[in-house]
């Protein structure tokens, strides 16, 4: 009987570098008012957001996915050459045909090396971050970039009560690689397809496609009357969403401590997806973290990121010193699919090249 040959086991696995980028455009609540029925004390009760920030000029998802993978690969003390493989956490790459991960690898220098997508709405850093450490682990390779980016407003209904005040953009950034001591604990993670309609883009490809198609006969035909194709955008059913995370993501946490080995008395940051302040808030309180652990609060003035969130928040609390290289720190990601992704980690240092 042939054997086939195995990797040697390579457990310890760790964060060893963390990069951002942040949109130029602040927008303020005031500003998100001029299009929305709605006042800027209103957003803030229901959000905790402030202000967000918008790409502008000639910013696109590509180019603040790799200013991020960048600063973080300037960050982290090893050579590029050794990165194996990008893996790009996002869902507003707007094409399925090439997808967006070797690009973005080219715009690095790193041409040639495995590069992916990886598609998980808000919970997609986490996702990455499991698939990243597992790939290691599995002998796969020394290190890997994980970057969150998105580009939400791209497709956002301004007028849009459920989603315009919460969504802005960004791109963050890990360099995930083998290490003296373990980093980064199994990830725990889940879905909840029977109420994926919660978050969904409108139109589909496939109604996307027919319109198309529809303008395009109209157009040979020679009517005047064409219709739009319109544009891609994104709805929320807000309070499904708020309900499926007050029951779900209680457990999801808890599961992703009994995972780590780590005492939630262990844990010296908190890090959830910026989504709602007033959910995280909810979420640290059921999960009885001390009230002294300092918890994320970065979307007050960067909004709700997707997958950038996670990455984004991490590389505030480092640079404003809110928290430490080399603390425990718990992360939660969640969001369309309905899905989440959590584990316990090791911050990484702070950035030299921070985004702000």
């Amino acid at each position: 009987m042939v054997s086939i040959a195995v990797n040697k086991s390579r457990d310890n696995v760790a964060m060893l570098g963390i990069g951002a980028y942040r949109p130029q455009r602040i927008v303020s609540n005031a500003e998100v008012c001029e299009t929305l029925d709605s006042t800027p004390e209103w957003i803030f009760e229901r959000t905790g957001i402030n202000n967000r920030r918008w790409v502008s000029g000639d910013e696109t998802i590509q180019s603040i996915a790799a200013a991020a993978g960048e600063r973080a690969l300037k960050n982290t003390p090893i050579d590029r050459a050794e990165i194996g493989a990008v893996i790009l956490c996002t869902s507003s790459w707007l094409k399925l045909t090439p997808h967006g991960a070797p690009s973005v690898a080219s715009d690095l220098g790193l041409n040639g090396v495995a590069a992916f997508d990886l598609t998980s709405g808000c919970g997609g850093f986490g996702y990455g971050l499991g698939v990243a450490a597992d790939l290691i682990r599995a002998g796969s390779f020394d290190y890997v970039l994980v970057i969150g980016a998105e580009t939400m407003t791209v497709g956002l209904d301004k007028s849009d009560r459920s989603t315009a005040m919460i969504f802005g953009d960004g791109a963050g950034a890990v360099v995930v690689g083998l290490s003296e001591e373990n980093g980064i604990s199994p990830a725990v993670w889940g879905s909840d397809g029977e109420n994926a309609e919660a978050i969904a883009q409108h139109p589909d490809f496939l109604e996307y496609q027919q319109r198309a198609l529809r303008i395009e006969s109209q157009w040979q035909a020679g009517e005047t009357e064409i219709e739009s194709v319109g544009k891609m955008t994104l709805s929320m059913e807000g309070p499904k969403v708020f309900r499926w995370a007050a029951v779900t993501l209680p457990r999801a946490l808890s599961a992703a401590l009994d995972a780590s080995g780590v005492a939630k008395e262990d844990i010296e940051v908190f890090i959830p997806h910026q989504a709602n302040a007033r959910i995280n808030e909810l979420m640290k309180k059921n999960l009885g973290l001390a009230e002294s652990v300092p918890m994320a609060n970065d979307i007050e003035n960067t909004g709700n990121t997707s997958a950038a969130s996670i990455p984004l928040a991490m590389e505030e609390m480092l640079v404003t010193g809110k928290a430490k290289g080399g603390q425990i720190a718990l992360l939660l990601g969640f969001g369309a699919g309905l899905s989440y992704a959590g584990q316990v980690v090791t911050l990484p240092p702070a950035p030299k090249e921070p985004s702000f």
